[in-house]
């Protein structure tokens, strides 16, 4: 047996002893925060050391001596917090002395918690944490000591919300997705997005658009729903005609909307319903119109392009039916279905991952077309998994939690406050676009989560002084720390698409921003007017919705000049005004919106009948 079969022989029993743990945690009763938080940690930093070495060479580890110091320093100090756990709630923080164990533990947490984190999302955001703290410590002239204080004796650092909400909420529902996958609710996705839109105009585009939002219930990350959606619905939107380019764009912008999708978002909408000390539930519900009108203009990007190249759908033999596929896997949605009634019925969101978690095998094993290729060791493996692709969570909301405890122990947050207010000059949309700008560069360089953390902490406080409500600044700040996975020049989804498509980089990456171009509209739109968010009097919200549902349309067609035929340039361009105008709230403006497409309408169909006598 060689050292790496060895390796992963011992993360494997370790993998599922955290998953059962978390599970067992959440259905009795978690223990108090920082002992769950620090076994939390614990867990994902054993299973770092051991799968992620520092260097390895034609397959085999070096410097094993340096992980294994770093193993033994780690479990001092988490070691240190677990059995004097007493001292560490009653000590008088900033007050009494730091004794020569917490020193040495402390220094040594951080320092792990930075390699851990570079070990599995690069150096990014151990980087930034880096400058934070040398802000703290060499600029703001804090004490080393009071700076280590934060960091690790208290629940304002390593152990702060952010890693309780890896521990708490995350690592549940990335179970839940795990235990989805094994028993083939992914091929459940496929075959309900195919029997839906497949033999439609540019059917296969459609298809990608359904079954990635779909799988975003699976994975909350962008290049994971590529890498699984990807390799079946770019070469059927190739086959029917779509250029490589475009195809990429509409499986990148489909796959990286999973995230803001409901029910089950990305990590970062836990974390945003922690900071806002609402239900999780309400964070969905404030998504839920954003995300539909982000899926509508992509889907209508995919239709009008067809209809522009006059390409078709699948052959009917290729797609299957409606009724067969939910009467024989339908069942498979019972989970989902336990998750969202639950919700409604006022439980935590963990607990319902839980029981939609639970159902998962005992679901699928009631129909023969879903157990025939379940087996017990899948069971295992979901566990292990889930605990797995919980790392790179688990160490980015630790990494980020020494970027707040510096940031919340200097006040360079009101500082950046100030900062912004000024360059703006009182000017909204500037603070806006300064700080869309902001979350689409912290995205390029690190997962949504420590980028959406870092703008929590110096970017939604300028917002919120210039007027703008709590919930429309977190998720304005969400919203594009997201869409930088389809932001040129760092657009890691547009990266794995295209290469799956054989496209050229640059050109699928600028095809993705047109494709996904209401996701940087919309939240500017929400940021004035509340009801794109579910905000207000119903009778507003589902008028905001409407109006801005077929402004989103109308974008998709000015972006991509087909409507009624193929569009001219004067045409693209009132329909862009068009869509502009209908995204924004407001009776005025949609009735601006509205007579500008009539008027395209009219002057399109009057040059098709003019055309329709020649071309007889």
């Amino acid at each position: 047996m060689d050292g790496k079969t060895l390796v992963a022989r011992i993360a494997a029993p370790i993998g599922v002893v955290m998953a059962v743990y978390h599970m067992w945690a959440i259905a009795i009763a978690p223990p108090e925060a920082m002992i769950f938080r620090a076994v939390h940690l614990a867990f994902a930093m054993t299973l770092i050391l051991l799968l992620h070495p520092f260097s390895q060479k034609d397959g085999k580890r070096r410097f094993i001596w340096y992980d294994a110091l770093l193993f033994a320093g780690t479990a001092v100090a988490l070691g240190h917090l677990f059995v004097n756990y007493d001292y560490f709630v009653n000590r008088i923080i900033y007050i009494d002395d730091l004794q020569p164990l917490d020193i040495g533990a402390a220094i040594i947490l951080v320092w792990a918690v930075l390699d851990c984190t570079r070990r599995v999302i690069g150096w990014a955001l151990p980087i930034t944490a880096l400058l934070f703290m040398g802000h703290a410590l060499f600029v703001t002239q804090v004490n080393p000591l009071t700076l280590l204080d934060q960091l690790y004796m208290t629940t304002e650092g390593i152990f702060g919300s952010t890693l309780g909400v890896s521990a708490a909420y995350v690592m549940i529902f990335v179970l839940f997705g795990s235990f989805m996958e094994r028993t083939g609710t992914g091929k459940l996705f496929m075959d309900f997005a195919l029997s839906l839109t497949g033999r439609s105009a540019g059917g296969p585009g459609k298809v990608a658009v359904v079954s990635s939002s779909l799988f975003g219930t699976i994975s909350g990350s962008a290049v994971a729903n590529v890498m699984v959606d990807g390799p079946i619905t770019i070469p059927l939107m190739k086959r029917t005609g779509f250029r490589p380019a475009f195809a990429a764009a509409v499986e990148s912008v489909a796959s990286t909307g999973g995230q803001i999708m409901p029910p089950i978002m990305g990590a970062a909408a836990f974390v945003m319903a922690e900071f806002l000390a609402v239900p999780y539930a309400t964070v969905a519900l404030w998504a839920l119109i954003p995300s539909l009108l982000y899926y509508i203009a992509c889907f209508g990007a995919v239709h009008f392009e067809a209809k522009r190249q006059g390409l078709e759908g699948l052959p009917a033999n290729e797609v299957p039916l409606l009724v067969r596929v939910l009467s024989e896997r339908g069942h498979l949605f019972v989970p989902v279905a336990i998750i969202l009634t639950g919700m409604f019925m006022g439980y935590s969101a963990p607990l319902c991952a839980l029981a939609g978690t639970l159902a998962c095998f005992p679901v699928a094993l009631l129909r023969a077309t879903s157990r025939g290729e379940l087996k017990w060791k899948l069971i295992w493996e979901a566990l292990e998994d889930g605990a797995r692709n919980t790392l790179s969570v688990a160490m980015a909301c630790a990494c980020a939690g020494l970027v707040i405890g510096s940031i919340t122990l200097t006040g360079l947050g009101i500082t950046f406050t100030n900062v912004v207010v000024t360059l703006a000059q009182d000017s909204l949309i500037l603070a806006l676009l300064l700080t869309a700008v902001a979350g689409i560069i912290l995205g390029m360089g690190m997962p949504t989560t420590p980028a959406y953390i870092v703008m929590v902490s110096l970017m939604v406080p300028a917002l919120m002084k210039l007027g703008v409500i709590e919930p429309a600044a977190h998720m304005f700040a969400f919203y594009f720390a997201i869409l930088s996975a389809i932001t040129p020049p760092v657009a890691l989804a547009v990266y794995a698409a295209a290469s799956l498509a054989k496209a050229n980089i640059w050109e699928a990456g600028w095809a993705a921003v047109r494709t996904g171009a209401a996701g940087f509209i919309v939240p500017f739109m929400f940021v004035y007017d509340p009801a794109l968010l579910a905000i207000g009097e119903w009778p507003d919200i589902l008028h905001a919705a409407a109006s801005a549902t077929v402004g989103c349309l109308a974008l998709a067609a000015g972006l991509y000049g087909y409507l009624i035929r193929p569009a001219l340039m004067w045409e693209r361009v009132v329909l862009v005004a068009a869509a502009l105008c209908l995204i924004k709230p407001g009776v005025t403006t949609d009735l601006i919106g509205a007579a500008l497409i009539v008027g395209v309408a009219v002057a399109q169909k009057a040059i098709a009948r003019e055309l329709k006598p020649r071309s007889s």
